[in-house]
């Protein structure tokens, strides 16, 4: 008989919460992409077809041609509000941005520090930029 070293089982049940923590990330995901290209099929879809119709047949009236042009518009305004809804990265990268949603805690990021986090420089260049200005 060989005995069984003690992570073995721990090595089981962290893989199925691994797989379970992901799954529900990907299941979110699903659910929010979905919910998106959804209300974009139900905004613009009347919208093709009408403009398809229009072209063929010319039988649209002006009015509800663009009740329907402005119901794609209205999707386009959803979009900023869906996405924090359901995301809770992009929540956390609007609420640095916009006043209105920064924690009282929280200080404003500088431009300089923003263009440092998305350059990819290390320090030396955080020192040359600081001679430069």
């Amino acid at each position: 008989q060989v005995p069984r070293a003690p992570s073995q089982p721990l090595a089981g049940s962290e893989s199925r919460r691994f797989t379970n923590k992901h799954s529900k990330k990907a299941l979110k995901a699903s659910l929010t992409l979905g919910i998106l290209l959804g209300m974009f099929f139900v905004a613009w879809l009347p919208f093709f077809v009408t403009n398809v119709a229009q072209a063929v047949c010319g039988c649209v009236p002006a009015g509800f041609f663009d009740v329907l042009t402005w119901l794609g518009y209205c999707n386009s305004t959803m979009n900023p509000i869906i996405y924090p809804l359901f995301m809770r990265d992009f929540k956390r990268a609007m609420g640095k941005f916009l006043p209105c949603c920064r924690r009282s805690g929280e200080p404003r990021p500088s431009a300089i520090s923003l263009s440092m986090r998305n350059s990819n420089s290390g320090p030396r260049a955080a020192a040359s930029l600081k001679n430069v200005l």
